[in-house]
């Protein structure tokens, strides 16, 4: 299409002036960034095109990835340099006098995610794409996405996030794809050739319009499919509430997430799920009757990964369509179901695996419910045959009881996969968590670690990095991350050691600027940049680091000749709407904000900043400016975590539990290049499971605890009122859950160990040496070849340049 920067300029110009009608004098920065986009989009489609008809003329196997959410972000320069035509861009537009950068900035993130599993899902989709493996997403498009989240006197407000306002450059509607979602009305019988049939009849339907995306892969001709549903009023039936109709299907696809703490709220969210599945669903079986034709062969020939429990009414609904609209039998439908779906799992907490209750699923999706009730019977048969009398095993292991649909149990009778996201979330899994279904299908379980993409995490949003990398090792690990284990070379060499010192200094100064400029607060780049950047959760002990930060401030007060280099401690997070707990933790490390960072006794040693509307875009201009990487979740509670996979590889020091993938990141750097505290997993479900954990002892013991949980209800804190009590009270009258004030002592030493490490330069930057070359193995390329071998089946294609 364009081969150079004359050329791209002429077509930049002329398609301006078609889509704008007005030469380029006159056009704004906005008319700049869609001329662009479409641009850009143009030069994909051929590959888009070409990618589609292969997969059809060769017949390969496809996978399709089903997930609540896609974290996107911004996509301006991951396709340029997928495409390898971002120096041409970027030439032709500063002949025009534009800077690409800042084109980069109009545009919106799509924040079509809350965190980790959303990321997750877009890191893997552009590993699919590079790796020339034919895999697609599925999802919706959100209105609004998750929320933007504004700090108003240190309170998270949350307004409609505007993604969408001026449309989205990457997306094409097709409309002439749209599939009808049934909610409500009731199921009938019928005999067809002596067979009893079920239909839905008197539904409520709405209508699934699809807006597809080209995933680029990076230096290859491969262009995959990211498929996202928008809610819409399907044909209009008299007798109905219009208006009603018309507000309650758009609120489908309005917002991710809706407040669930409410009977309405439920509803909105099952729907959200059906919606998703459904749609997919119908899509998946049209693209594959097009290009195979017998249903009998389906999981030959695609397989289907569900992306925690939020899509697994999937497998009920190809059931449903599988009985209802083909014809099939039972346990012919069962049998290709069940080898069709593989599932992730994303949490070891209980409370987060999702449950349904009866009075809500059966009315909203009588065809399902009934589907789901028929597994459950024919799967409690199974085991009253495997367990003879164990009333209490097969109760627990029930996808329906008391009432409720388990949703993980459902993915795991229905799955012929069922893995982990690392090697410690696995195992407790299988040991704990679902230990009894891994007693009855040993074989389902497996794990696969996380991994990140690189290009985007490191390539795009640490130029400075990535060019002394290239520079001292080759481009090769752009293509093959695990060769940045070359730069291993370069340990004892001081001038190597002192550029990445450099590096990470002029990040540093630009974050130092950015936090200037959004927060009004001077921050020292010479300090160490200690960062927390993840979703608000208890169990990711945002309030422990907060309560460090006091009893640093009380050592500063009390004594003056308190020696420890300074810190700047860097928080951003959302917490969800109706996650009150949450939302009281970031007023309080508001309220420390406001004591400590102008306190003449603390004499600018420590400062506290809380970047607001924490989203991709922001973590790239975060994390390659961190010293220390605050990875400190509760062991045995968080399943991975991507964040410290994106920090070490920019070259933080990882500070953190034994939990997740911060074990296997240890595995790989050595004791030496992390610094680890706390109970292990062991010891966390020890105390649970045996009790013996008082949190009042620490408090009484420890006066530095019983200083600072003190200082959350006395006059310490500015503005704090009664709003810390809460907080107060779920540490010691409700024993602590997380265990922070059993963690804290080993917290605090072990932050005394990093200050003392970060006063030796060279011995830092060979740290983060370290980190960054070990870091190659998290890439989302390593994660998605074993996905690709051990679970999907599926091979690459041979659609390279």
């Amino acid at each position: 299409m364009f081969s150079d920067p004359i050329e791209f300029k002429e077509l930049f110009l002329k398609k301006l002036e078609m889509m704008y009608g007005k030469t380029f004098p006159e056009s704004t920065s906005q008319d700049q960034f869609f001329t662009l986009g479409h641009l850009i989009r143009e030069y994909i489609s051929m590959n888009w095109i070409h990618t589609n008809e292969q997969y059809r003329f060769n017949k390969q196997k496809q996978v399709y990835y089903l997930s609540i959410e896609f974290l996107l972000g911004r996509l301006l320069r991951q396709n340029l340099t997928n495409l390898g035509i971002y120096d041409i861009v970027d030439k032709g537009l500063q002949d025009l006098g534009i800077d690409l950068a800042e084109m980069e900035e109009v545009e919106h993130d799509a924040g079509l995610g809350n965190g980790g599993l959303g990321r997750l899902a877009a890191c893997f989709l552009d590993s699919l794409a590079s790796l020339n493996l034919p895999g697609h997403g599925y999802g919706i498009r959100y209105k609004h996405g998750l929320f933007e989240q504004k700090i108003v006197n240190g309170f998270q407000m949350e307004l409609p996030e505007q993604w969408l306002r001026h449309g989205h450059v990457w997306e094409v509607r097709k409309s002439d794809l749209t599939v009808e979602v049934p909610f409500w009305g009731k199921v009938e019988s019928y005999t067809e050739k002596d067979v009893l049939r079920f239909r839905h009849v008197d539904a409520e339907i709405v209508a699934a319009v699809p807006y597809d995306m080209p995933v680029v892969g990076f230096e290859t001709s491969t262009v995959n499919t990211l498929r996202l549903w928008s809610a819409e009023p399907a044909a209009y039936k008299a007798g109905k509430d219009m208006m009603k109709y018309k507000r309650d299907t758009e609120a489908i696809t309005e917002f991710l997430y809706p407040d669930d703490t409410h009977e309405e709220g439920k509803i909105l969210r099952l729907k959200q799920q059906y919606f998703l599945v459904s749609a997919s669903i119908r899509s998946i079986l049209d693209s594959y009757l097009y290009r195979n034709g017998d249903l009998k062969e389906l999981h030959e020939n695609i397989s289907i990964h569900i992306n925690d429990t939020h899509p697994v009414l999937a497998i009920p609904e190809l059931m449903r369509v599988l009985l209802d609209e083909y014809s099939f039998e039972w346990e012919e439908a069962w049998e290709i179901t069940t080898n069709t779906f593989a599932y992730t799992n994303h949490t070891t907490l209980s409370e987060a695996l999702e449950r349904w209750p009866i009075r809500i699923f059966q009315p909203l999706l009588p065809r399902i419910h009934m589907i789901v009730n028929e597994i459950n019977e024919r799967f409690c048969r199974e085991l009253w045959k495997e367990y003879p009398g164990e009333w209490k095993r097969i109760e627990d292991m029930a996808i329906i009881s008391h009432d409720e649909v388990k949703m993980a149990h459902l993915a795991i009778v229905g799955s012929f996969s069922v893995n982990g996201v690392a090697k410690i979330h696995t195992e407790i899994l299988k040991q704990r968590e679902m230990n009894l279904f891994y007693q009855y299908y040993p074989g389902k379980f497996n794990s696969k670690t996380n991994g990140i993409t690189h290009r985007r995490w490191l390539l795009n949003s640490n130029p400075s990095l990535s060019n002394l990398i290239t520079s001292s090792i080759g481009e090769e690990w752009i293509k093959d991350p695990s060769k940045l284990v070359k730069l291993k070379e370069y340990h004892h060499d001081t001038a190597f050691l002192k550029d990445l010192y450099d590096v990470k200094q002029g990040n540093k100064q630009k974050l130092a600027g950015l936090i200037y400029e959004s927060n009004g607060i001077i921050v020292d780049p010479s300090s160490i940049f200690d960062i927390q950047v993840k979703r608000l959760h208890a169990y990711k002990r945002q309030l422990m680091n907060v309560l460090h930060i006091l009893h640093l401030y009380n050592r500063c007060v009390e004594d003056p000749g308190f020696d420890f280099h300074p810190r700047t401690f860097i928080f951003g997070a959302k917490a969800s709407p109706g996650y009150y707990y949450a939302k009281k933790i970031i007023k309080l490390i508001h309220s420390v904000a406001d004591l400590v960072n102008d306190h003449p006794l603390v004499k600018g040693r420590i400062k506290v900043v809380f970047l607001e509307n924490y989203r991709v875009s922001l973590a790239e201009e975060i994390i390659p400016a961190a010293d220390l990487s605050e990875q400190i979740s509760t062991a045995s509670k968080e399943a991975s975590g991507t964040g410290n996979m994106k920090f070490m590889m920019n070259g933080a020091l990882t500070l953190g539990t034994l939990d997740g993938a911060n074990i296997e990141i240890l595995e790989q750097v050595g004791r030496d290049n992390i610094f680890i505290f706390g109970l292990t997993a062991e010891e966390v479900m020890k105390y649970q499971h045996h009790g013996g954990y008082y949190a009042m002892e620490y408090f009484h013991y420890d006066t530095r605890i019983k200083k600072v949980l003190n200082q959350l209800i006395d006059d310490t804190l500015p503005d704090a009122g009664d709003h810390f009590e809460t907080i107060y009270d779920s540490l010691l009258t409700e024993n602590d859950q997380f265990f922070v004030l059993r963690d804290f002592d080993s917290y605090v030493r072990v932050h005394e160990q990093a200050g003392k490490a970060y006063e030796n330069k060279e011995h830092w930057s060979r740290m983060c040496l370290q980190n960054i070359a070990n870091s190659g193995y998290f890439s989302s390329d390593r994660t998605i070849e074993q996905y690709a071998k051990d679970i999907w089946g599926i091979a690459q294609g041979s659609l390279t340049k």
